[in-house]
């Protein structure tokens, strides 16, 4: 926990003027509202009896009082807007760190993990962590100060009662740290609970079409039920040990201020000597401050619920912060002189050690060949883009571009020799343009234009409200799939890289389209070293060299006509695809 706090606190230092405005306007508004219960004392000394009222002096209280209370009131409001500032920067610093760690993790972590568990992180728990540490702010500078100057000024009035409160104090303070002992398992068991719920949410809403099409409406009820009642359950758990703190406390802070004021009564008659003599004025002055003094252990207890739900959410933060990032290649030179030549020598890879995927696989790629990989699913052909693009990193083996080891360069300068069009394509909430020019942001609105009409998109761009200029949503909706897919190709056709990849770039485009697409790929791949995966082989039937992939391994290579003559595993692959059409 104390680990936590201090990392949290960090990210405040940045902000030291908040803070010396927080601490200065603090310090000065709650020592003024200190002020409140001696000047109410004299207030009340002024009335001597019936009839005797020293009404000069009680108005120059009166006036008194009323200056201390606004300006008081005043420096509190600017206390409490150096908080905000302070707490809203520490924060966003906090979610840029977490944002950027995420752009430097392995694809492996991104992969194992829910995206909504994720998107949760970066937001809901973010906005714990700021509520529960805005108030842990406000109560703790006004805590401290309350409790040092009430129990100051109250030994100025008697010391003997004063002694009285110290000694009972602590049985809030045991009470409390009891709790949050309690406390702190449960609220950690809702943030994760509450992390789990948000993933499953997101898959649901994400894949409604899939989820209806199939009928999974129940039994995705009946798991968000499940998922639902956990949260409950913790979120139950954890609300009753944050709630019992409070009225605990105030128990034992209402015995205090019992206490003090059977002792004040009897000391202001003057009939029990060791306690010692005080006025009626300073037996309300003694009480009040009595009741200062024990409200912020109060209140503290009370924000003690929401700062154990702040650091169960800051532990969550924290976690994906800690993953260890990519290795650092700042230090490597960066891939130049790229003339599209590839070699992969006895490369090894798996995603999980017991079970190997690709075992000792060996390619030369010449510059400007058109490499298609083909197999069953499963069989490495996406995992070996993923490799090619460094995603992830060879167990064994060597891969080199031009002569260089791709994991002796940079990554950055490794993937700018790359266009990738992939199955499963992704727009961003912006104009078309905008979308457009995502691979090369200076690109001008010609060049933008020029590319769309190389990828057969400036006519169906033109027909909108807006044409280039109309905004899409994240899901691009109101395009067709294969627009959608047009656009991301045109994406492709405004950079000049050695290297394609299509990872089944036409798939979700229909035969009519994608003959179209077909020209345009072969204007694209002109000169250009080319990796298609694809599953129609009708498609690759042109490739300079085909790959057939099985289980990590490759099993045959060649051409389309010599890998027909050899009647193995790709032509029947082949004629399996015609014979299902057939029928």
């Amino acid at each position: 926990m104390y680990t936590i706090l201090r990392r949290i606190l960090s990210y405040a230092k940045p902000c030291r003027k908040e803070l010396i405005g927080m601490l200065v306007f603090g310090l000065i508004g709650t020592g003024l509202s200190l002020f409140v219960p001696i000047l109410i004392g004299d207030a009340v000394d002024c009335v001597v009896g019936i009839g005797d009222v020293d009404f000069s002096k009680l108005i120059q209280v009166i006036i008194t009082l009323t200056a201390v209370i606004v300006i008081s009131a005043l420096f509190q409001w600017l206390m409490s807007l150096c908080t905000n500032h302070l707490a809203a920067n520490t924060i966003r610093d906090l979610r840029c760190d977490l944002f950027t760690h995420l752009q430097h993790v392995p694809l492996k972590y991104i992969d194992k993990q829910a995206r909504g568990d994720l998107i949760g992180r970066a937001v809901s728990d973010m906005e714990i962590i700021s509520d529960g540490f805005l108030q842990a702010f406000t109560q703790f500078v006004t805590g401290v100060i309350t409790i040092i100057g009430t129990l100051v000024l109250m030994l100025t009035i008697n010391v003997r009662i004063t002694i009285l409160v110290v000694i009972l104090t602590p049985i809030s303070l045991i009470a409390a740290a009891k709790i949050t002992q309690l406390s702190r398992a449960s609220y950690l068991e809702s943030s994760e609970a509450r992390g789990a719920i948000g993933g499953l949410t997101e898959e649901m809403i994400g894949a409604q079409k899939v989820v209806k099409a199939f009928t999974y409406e129940t039994r995705a009820e009946t798991q968000f039920d499940a998922y639902n009642f956990e949260l409950q359950r913790t979120g139950t758990k954890a609300t009753f040990f944050g709630s019992i703190t409070n009225p605990t406390t105030r128990f034992v802070n209402a015995l205090i201020y019992a206490a003090v004021g059977v002792c004040g009564a009897l000391a202001a008659t003057g009939n029990v000597p060791l306690i010692g003599v005080i006025t009626v004025g300073q037996l309300a002055s003694f009480l009040t401050f009595a009741n200062q003094y024990t409200k912020p252990f109060n209140e503290i207890s009370g924000v003690v619920a929401e700062l154990q739900n702040a650091m169960a959410s800051a532990k969550r933060v924290f976690a994906v912060i800690d993953e260890p990032a990519e290795s650092d290649d700042s230090h490597l030179p960066e891939l130049t002189n790229c003339d599209g030549s590839m070699k992969l020598s006895h490369v090894q890879f798996s995603y999980l050690p017991e079970r190997p995927l690709i075992t000792d696989f060996s390619l030369d790629v010449h510059r400007g060949q058109r490499i298609a990989i083909v197999g069953p699913t499963g069989c490495g052909k996406t995992t070996l883009i993923n490799l090619l693009l460094r995603f992830y990193d060879v167990d064994g083996g060597e891969i080199s571009i031009t002569g260089q080891n791709i994991a002796a360069v940079t990554r950055d300068s490794l993937r700018q020799n790359y266009g990738m069009v992939l199955q499963e394509t992704w727009l961003f909430t912006g104009t078309v343009a905008e979308n457009i020019a995502y691979s090369r942001p200076d690109a001008t609105r010609e060049e933008i234009i020029a590319a769309a009409k190389a990828a057969y998109a400036d006519g169906f761009i033109r027909r909108l409200p807006k044409g280039y200029d109309t905004i899409l949503t994240e899901d691009g909706s109101g395009l067709s799939q294969g627009q959608k897919q047009l656009l991301c190709i045109a994406r492709i056709m405004l950079i000049n890289p050695p290297f394609l990849i299509l990872d089944e770039a036409t798939s979700s485009i229909d035969l009519r389209t994608e003959q179209r697409i077909q020209k345009a790929f072969e204007k694209l791949m002109a000169g250009k070293t080319s990796f298609i995966i694809a599953h129609r082989l009708s498609t690759i039937k042109s490739a300079d060299w085909i790959l057939v992939m099985n289980q990590g391994s490759v099993l045959e290579q060649g051409t389309h006509k010599t890998l027909m003559e050899q009647k193995g595993f790709y032509a029947n692959l082949y004629q399996s695809q015609f014979a299902d059409t057939a029928e």
